[in-house]
C-alpha cells in the first residue's frame, strides 16, 4: 500500500480499537495499491493529518489485505473516505478530491 506520510495504517485486527474506539473523529481512506486516484490522495491526507491532527485522526485501510472491514462497510470503489464519529460512520465520500473540498465535506462533523 502507498502510505501517506504521517497517516496511520489500520487493519481488520485493530480497526475497532483505532477507529471505533477513537476519542477524535476518524477519517478512514479505504485504499489499494492498484488505484491511481488513491495515490493522488497521499499528499492530501498527509497535509490533512498535519493540519487537523488536534481534532481529526486520519488513517488508511488497504482493502486488499483487510476484506472483513471493507465488506462490513460495503466499500466497493476506491478511494472511499468514511468519517467515523463516536464509533459510527457519519459520512461517506467516493473518489479523489482536493483537500479544500474534503475539509468542507467533513467540517460539520468535526
Amino acid at each position: 500500500m502507498i502510505k501517506a506520510a504521517g497517516v496511520a495504517e489500520v487493519t481488520d485486527a485493530d480497526f475497532e480499537a483505532e477507529v471505533i474506539g477513537a476519542e477524535l473523529p476518524v477519517l478512514v481512506e479505504f485504499t489499494a495499491d492498484w488505484c491511481p486516484p488513491c495515490r493522488q490522495m497521499g499528499p492530501v491526507l498527509t497535509a490533512l493529518a498535519a493540519e487537523e491532527g488536534e481534532r481529526l485522526k486520519v488513517v488508511q485501510l488497504d482493502v486488499d489485505t483487510n476484506p472483513d472491514t471493507t465488506n462490513a462497510y460495503k466499500v466497493l470503489s476506491m478511494p472511499t473516505f468514511m468519517l467515523f464519529k463516536g464509533g459510527e460512520p457519519v459520512r461517506s465520500m467516493v473518489g479523489a478530491r482536493p483537500k479544500r473540498r474534503l475539509l468542507e465535506e467533513i467540517a460539520d462533523a468535526l
